[in-house]
C-alpha cells in the first residue's frame, strides 16, 4: 500500500484568480496602490520556503516595498488583523459565511474520477493544506464531491514546512485503511515549502519512505519556456523526486515506479 498526501491549492484548484488575487489585493491596497506584486513576484517570494501562509506572504511583500523607500519596517503602521479581515473579504467574500468572492472562481485541476483511479489501485489518499478548513472543505466537499476526506487543514497543524500536519494525515490515514506500519508517503505540492515539508519529515522520520513530488501550476504551466524551466528547478533543488506539468500525471503507474525507484 502507498499513501499519497495532496496540498490543495495550485494542485487541486487553480487560485492564480483567487488566493493570488487576493494577494496583489491586499498589497496594492495597503501600499496606497503603490505597488501591486506581478505573479512573478510572488513566486519569488514563495520560492523562499516559508512563505506558504498567504497574509504573511501579503505582509511581507508590503514590508519590503516601504523597505525599499527606505522606511524600516518596525516604523510601519501595519495592523495584521487588518489585513487578514481584507483579504478574506476579497477571497472569500465581504460576508464570512458566505462564499461569494474569488473562491468561486477556481477551476478544479483533477476530476473525482482520477481520486477513484487511486483508490482502485489500492492507494489511499487525503490532504494537507495551509487553507482554512472551511474553504478546503468548500472545494473538496463542494466542488471535488468528497464525502468527508481526511483533510489537515491550517487550524489544525503549523505551517509548511513544518511537516506535523503531512505526519498527522498520514497518522489518519493509516488508521482509516489499516495499512501497515511504515507505509511509503508522497506528498504532493506546487511550491518549495510543500517539498521542504517532505524533507522535514524525513529528517524526524528516517525510517519510513518519504517522496516529495512537484506540480507546475496553472500559472506557470502557462508562462515561458524559461520560467517553467526556473520553478521546475527550484522544486527539484528543494528535494522533489520529479515535477510534474499537472496533478493527473501522477498516475498509479507513475507512483508504483516513484516507489520502487526508491
Amino acid at each position: 500500500m502507498t499513501i499519497v498526501v495532496f496540498d490543495i491549492d495550485g494542485v487541486v484548484r487553480d487560485v492564480g484568480g483567487s488566493y493570488r488575487r487576493a494577494i496583489a489585493d491586499t498589497v496594492e491596497h495597503f501600499t496606497a496602490t503603490a505597488y501591486r506584486p506581478t505573479p512573478v513576484d510572488i513566486d519569488i517570494l514563495k520560492s523562499e520556503g516559508i512563505w506558504n501562509n498567504d497574509w504573511e506572504a501579503s505582509q511581507e511583500l508590503i514590508y519590503r516595498h516601504f523597505e525599499a523607500q527606505g522606511q524600516p519596517r518596525n516604523q510601519i503602521n501595519l495592523d495584521y488583523k487588518t489585513l487578514v479581515d481584507f483579504f478574506q473579504s476579497r477571497y472569500r467574500g465581504p460576508d464570512p459565511n458566505t462564499m461569494t468572492g474569488y473562491i468561486c472562481q477556481e477551476p478544479l485541476l483533477m476530476p473525482n474520477a482520477y481520486l477513484a483511479s487511486l483508490t482502485d489501485a489500492g492507494i489511499a489518499w487525503g490532504f494537507f493544506s495551509g487553507a482554512m478548513r472551511a474553504e478546503a472543505t468548500y472545494i473538496l466537499e463542494g466542488a471535488l464531491g468528497l464525502s468527508a476526506p481526511v483533510l489537515v487543514a491550517m487550524e489544525d497543524a503549523p505551517g509548511k514546512p513544518d511537516p506535523t500536519g503531512l505526519f498527522a494525515a498520514v497518522a489518519q490515514l493509516e488508521q482509516r485503511h489499516e495499512s501497515p506500519e511504515l507505509t511509503p508517503v508522497i506528498y504532493v505540492g506546487d511550491t518549495v515549502a510543500d517539498i521542504y515539508a517532505v524533507g522535514k519529515a524525513k529528517e524526524q522520520q528516517p525510517d519510513r519512505l518519504w517522496l516529495g513530488v512537484g506540480v507546475l501550476p496553472p500559472h506557470i504551466q502557462q508562462a515561458s519556456p524559461e520560467r517553467r524551466q526556473a520553478y521546475r528547478d527550484n522544486l527539484n533543488q528543494a528535494g522533489a523526486v520529479t515535477v510534474l506539468d499537472g496533478v493527473q500525471e501522477l498516475t498509479p503507474a507513475v507512483i508504483r515506479e516513484l516507489i520502487i525507484g526508491h
